[in-house]
């Protein structure tokens, strides 16, 4: 890509660092401004990345004129700065999730349209060789047709990790918890593979993190519009994190399955090391043996490149590449928003007692944040778990 494109980035914090490595060493992007409200930490992160700080949204708009912004804040303020930056002209690539309930998700797309300009979301996992492989398998009909799917996410989050930011463990400030922050890669994957949704039911709840108040684990049954079954199990809640693992079996009767994570998911600018994410399962008749080669392939590319940022980058290039080129980003604020509404059915389903039908509707007269915040209320837990 030849053409070089102004950038800037909001949100200085773990994450904001993947992106301004990214935006500060593709050749298709000139990283020009930075902005977070604390004034320190804006003016250190400008002076690692050579960018100008900010600590007014609206002024580096007004100043800077990015072409694109990569917006790294807390999930409840993203639609906002979706807003802004449509308004300025700015392209938007949005951390996941999109936002943090469909109101906000409906809010961003909106702006972007009508400002005609590209709004993306970070979906990296997709990118996995591992996965690359499945979908492509499953597009080429290899398993017949996906009848049946597993996702399993079983991680921890320590008292130190829900200290290290302020708004972590908050509903108000982060929106929620497992689902929201540690798996919407995960469910990403799930629906990109199965389809659209039909119908969801599911429970969620805080099991062992009595500090915070959003949910640190959840399950779901789904029911895909073409018919397909899925179970789902989200989870933060064991000590030592196991593993994420994605597996879709097929009508023919063969299964493919990828092992995102070997632990906990990763915290940005946090972890300093991963297991590779491998394929774990593959019965595609004729191709049993290929199993090993691959996990040695996944484990040799590892070993020579960072996952934590390797495939961040990749879809970062894409999204610049998307608006030289003015077509469609590798994920686009429509994919982004289906990760939300699945999270919202499963908060939804809990209070309402019954499954959720798609597509939801917005909820701007509840009061409730879905669900989250009355279940809350109710169901306060002393320490030792026992309802007070």
């Amino acid at each position: 890509m030849k053409e070089r494109i102004r950038t800037a980035l909001v949100g200085c914090g773990k994450v904001g660092h993947t992106h301004a490595q990214s935006l500060r060493s593709l050749p298709g992007s000139e990283l020009v401004a930075v902005c977070d409200p604390a004034t320190q930490r804006a003016a250190e992160f400008g002076r690692l990345y050579g960018a100008r700080p900010y600590t007014d949204v609206s002024e580096m708009l007004e100043r800077e004129h990015p072409a694109m912004v990569s917006i790294c804040t807390p999930h409840p303020t993203h639609a906002d700065l979706v807003v802004q930056c449509s308004a300025r002209g700015a392209n938007t690539l949005v951390e996941k999730p999109l936002a943090a309930d469909l109101g906000s998700c409906d809010r961003a797309i909106a702006a972007a349209r009508q400002a005609g300009v590209k709004l993306g979301v970070i979906s990296q996992r997709r990118l996995y060789q591992p996965v690359v492989r499945m979908r492509e398998a499953i597009d080429a009909g290899a398993i017949g047709t996906p009848v049946l799917a597993e996702l399993t996410v079983l991680g921890w989050r320590d008292e130190a990790y829900y200290r290290s930011d302020p708004w972590r463990g908050r509903w108000d400030t982060e929106g929620g918890g497992v689902m929201m922050n540690q798996t919407p890669h995960q469910l990403d994957l799930l629906q990109w593979m199965m389809g659209p949704v039909d119908e969801l039911f599911g429970y969620w709840d805080n099991l062992n993190h009595p500090s915070v108040e959003v949910e640190d684990s959840a399950i779901a049954v789904i029911r895909f519009k073409s018919g397909a079954l899925a179970s789902v199990v989200l989870s933060n809640s064991q000590k030592p994190g196991l593993y994420g693992r994605l597996h879709i079996h097929g009508s023919n009767g063969a299964s493919v399955g990828v092992q995102t994570e070997g632990g906990s998911p990763f915290i940005a600018g946090v972890t300093e090391a991963v297991e590779p994410p491998i394929n774990d399962l593959w019965t595609v008749p004729g191709e049993e043996s290929l199993l090993a080669g691959w996990q040695s392939e996944d484990r040799e590319f590892a070993s020579s490149h960072d996952v934590m940022t390797y495939h961040h980058q990749c879809q970062i290039e894409d999204f610049l590449e998307a608006i030289v080129a003015d077509r469609p980003p590798m994920v686009d604020g429509e994919e982004g928003r289906k990760v939300v509404e699945i999270i919202t059915a499963i908060y939804r389903a809990q209070r309402d007692g019954s499954p959720e039908r798609f597509p939801l509707e917005t909820e701007a007269d509840r009061g409730d944040y879905d669900g989250r915040i009355g279940y809350a209320l109710l169901s306060r837990k002393t320490p030792a778990g026992v309802l007070s």
